[in-house]
């Protein structure tokens, strides 16, 4: 069986090294997930006042997260945090109360940066969010990837077959963790 995974860059630099790793993760994902990219940069800044009336945008991207089996969010590090475009995301789509759209769809975490830690504080972060709107986490293996000169080039490809490996596993683990958590979900239904 394959499932829909919903894909989040949370960078809107064109040369973004997050956009590189989420363009791996495509060539990289086992054919049991079919991978989609889920636009976030075109969100206006959340605010309640649109709760009675969402903009096209807003529902666009409210049916694209519920019409998703799963999540993977990659996302960079700004100011030990996640950016303030992923954030603005999460808030449109779990918005208004009672229309949570990440509610119950597993998801998974991951992000590169130029240093040392790579984006781990940020990750850290997000796990926090994805817990408030329901969204259950896999937890192990973790993927903080250090980013380095050509480690992935503008198409996606991984030079570095020690980082090829491990995105593969990363996301053949993600594969069975979604296979838990939405067959679990099919069970109390």
């Amino acid at each position: 069986m394959s499932y829909t995974v919903g894909v989040f860059v949370g960078s809107l630099a064109s040369d973004s090294i997050n956009r590189k790793l989420a363009k791996a993760l495509f060539k990289l994902a086992p054919p049991e997930l079919k991978l989609i990219d889920i636009p976030i940069g075109n969100l206006p800044l959340y605010n309640r006042d649109f709760d009675a009336d969402y903009p096209p945008e807003g529902r666009a991207f409210k049916e694209a997260v519920a019409a998703v089996d799963a999540l993977i969010f990659v996302t960079p590090e700004y100011n030990r945090s996640i950016p303030g475009v992923l954030k603005n995301a999460i808030d449109w789509g779990s918005r208004p109360w009672g229309t949570n759209s990440f509610a119950k769809k597993p998801s998974a975490v991951t992000g590169t940066s130029r240093g040392q830690i790579s984006t781990a504080v940020a990750q850290q972060h997000l796990r926090s969010i994805l817990s408030f709107v329901n969204s259950p986490e896999m937890a192990q293996p973790e993927a903080y990837v250090h980013f380095t000169e050509n480690m992935i080039d503008d198409d996606g490809y991984v030079a570095d077959q020690h980082t090829v490996d491990f995105l593969r596993n990363w996301l053949q683990e993600f594969h069975v963790f979604v296979v838990k958590v939405v067959g679990a979900q099919r069970i109390t239904l």
